[in-house]
This record gives C-alpha cells, structure tokens and sequence, in this order.
C-alpha cells in the first residue's frame, strides 16, 4: 500500500515538472515554423528583408538623433523590467535570471569603461565613432552604437555581447562618446583660431622687424628698397612735371644760398685807388645806359632817374642794382661773373 502511495507521489512531481518546463520552455523558446519553398522565394525574401531592415535601421538612427538634439542628454536603462518567474524557475528545475543592477554598480562599471577608453576608441561592430550618435553601455562594461547592437542581436539570433559572448546583460544609453566628440571639435576650432592669429600677428612682424639671418636680413632690406623705388616711380609716374618743378626749386635755393655765402670770397677786398681807377675807367669809357636793361643810368648821388640805384663793378662797368641782382638770380653759376667782360667782380655804390 505505501509503495503505491510513493508511486504515485513520484508520478505527480514528474508530471508537474513536466508541465512547468513545458510552460518555461513555451513563454521563453520562440516556435519557429519552416515551410518548403522554393531557392527562388528565399532569395526573394532575404532581399526583401535585408531592405527593409535597412531602411528600419535609417529610420531608427533619424530618430535617434532627433531625440539625442531634441532632449537632455539623460541616462537611462534601456532593457525592460524582467518578466516574473515561471513554475520552473520557482521550483528550481531552471536557473532564474540575475537580478538588475543597481545605481552603485552601473557607476563601477561605467567608470571601468571610462578606465578603459572604450569611448574614446571606434566601434567594435561598425568600426566607425561614435561622434554624436547614440551609445550604449553593456553590464560587462563594454560599448557599442545602439543600433549596431540591434542589427547584431537581430542577425545573430540571440541576446549576447559581441566582444565577450556574455549572455543576460543588462544595457544602458550613454553619451560619453557624444561628449568627447564636442570636447574635440571645440578644442579643433580654437587651435585653427588661434593658429590664424598668430600667422596674422607674425605677418605684421615680418614687415617692420628684421630678421636675424644674414640672408633674410639681405632680403628684408632689399624687398624694403624695392618697395621705396617702386613707390617713387609710381610718384614719378602721375606727377612727372611737379617732381621737376621741386628739384629745380630746390636747386636754385641751394645756389642762392651759396652765392650769399661766398659774397665775401669771391673777389678779394679792393682799396679804395683800385676804386678810383675803375671808376676813371667807367668815366673815359663814357657809357650812359645799363647794358642789361638799357636805360640811362645819369646817376646823381648814387640814384638814377627811375629812382634805383647804381652799381660800378671792379671791372669798370657800370649797371642798375635791380638788374644785375636779377641777372644774379638767373646765373647758373656759384659765383657770378660780369655780364660784359665775363670775368669776377666786387660791387660799390655809385
């Protein structure tokens, strides 16, 4: 009697551990049903679906990154809350899934990634960075772009980690790639910023402060020799005949001057017999007009008709003051020579 008793004790739990691993195996194993088709159909349909899974995964990035610029950059846990357990996992025929990790533990491994460098770095799937679009975080620390992890988890059939094959992890969206990204576009625009102003400010040095090279000196000197003949041609060039006109001033100023300063070298000082003999000369000689302008001289305590006065030179001619000043004026010579006899000359009052 106990024996038939114990008999079928064993056969109930066999039969409920029997039905708890068919309920288990029903909620967690998907039923895939195959039918025969044709070589012809399947390429079809992987066709089909390779596009449109890839237009799937277009659309998934678009809006991702519409909501990455649209939100705050918040972190959060992207996997669902564990479905509760089945009949087999309570009575221990199955292994029941491990519990979620908690704040404490997210930031352990967060910071083990950051250790790591698994940011910084390409991704593992795509090869490619992460720059600004959106990132996920694996329990086991490693990274991947969220939509690589889908298009690999959707390909490969099962939930694993493509780096370390961990099954039942756990994923979290990050964006420290977004941000290392930002960091390294700022730091590029202020290094060309600053690159530009120091090239600007170093061409602005070039042109005024000369080098210390002995051959780049030479050449600073002679570019800013060229550069001053250039701009006098171009002076030149516009204005030919009041260039003339200032070095013809200049050099009549510079004669009058030597002229006034050599008044008292030109001819040694006369006595006043040598005066006398001169001016018996003019006398004999018996000249009444000016030769320069040939009006009479008719000179009557030193003054002439006109009221201007008479000069005897010392070589006996006699002109107006007015006019051999003028002829002074117009000689191209340093010491001016008598308009007669050619010859140097002192002047005295008539």
């Amino acid at each position: 009697m106990r024996r038939r008793l114990n008999c079928k004790a064993d056969s109930g739990r066999l039969t409920l551990a029997a039905v708890a691993l068919q309920d288990h195996i029903t909620r967690t194993v998907p039923v895939r049903f195959s039918a025969l088709n044709s070589s012809r159909q399947e390429a079809c349909g992987a066709a089909h679906g390779f596009r449109s899974l890839k237009k799937q995964s277009t659309r998934q990035r678009a809006r991702d990154a519409e909501q990455t610029q649209g939100q705050e950059e918040n972190e959060y846990v992207l996997d669902r809350a564990p479905p509760p357990l089945t009949l087999a996992q309570r009575m221990g025929l199955v292994a029941a899934p491990s519990r979620r990790l908690s704040a404490e533990e997210w930031t352990e491994v967060k910071a083990r990634s950051i250790q790591e460098g698994d940011s910084s770095q390409p991704c593992a799937i795509c090869r490619e960075e992460f720059r600004l679009q959106p990132q996920v975080l694996l329990s086991c620390s490693h990274v991947f772009h969220k939509v690589c992890l889908k298009s690999f988890e959707k390909f490969s059939g099962r939930k694993s980690c493509p780096m370390c094959r961990k099954e039942q992890f756990e994923t979290r969206v990050i964006y420290d790639g977004a941000q290392l990204y930002r960091e390294k576009c700022a730091l590029r625009i202020q290094a060309f910023w600053r690159g530009y102003l120091v090239r600007k400010w170093y061409q602005n040095i070039k042109k005024h402060v000369p080098p210390k090279d002995h051959r780049l000196r030479r050449q600073f000197f002679e570019k800013k020799f060229q550069e001053m003949n250039d701009s006098l041609v171009r002076s030149c060039s516009t204005d030919v005949e009041a260039f003339l006109n200032d070095i013809d001033r200049s050099v009549a100023m510079s004669h009058d001057l030597l002229r006034r300063f050599d008044k008292s070298v030109c001819v040694s000082e006369m006595e006043d017999k040598e005066w006398l003999e001169a001016q018996e000369k003019a006398v004999q000689r018996g000249v009444q007009d000016c030769p320069i302008c040939l009006n009479h001289l008719n000179s009557q305590n030193g003054l002439s008709e006109g009221g201007r006065n008479v000069l005897l030179l010392s070589c006996s001619h006699v002109f107006h003051e007015a006019c051999l000043e003028a002829f002074e004026l117009f000689c191209q010579e340093v010491k001016p020579t008598c308009p007669l006899c050619r010859s140097h000359y002192a002047k005295m009052l008539v």
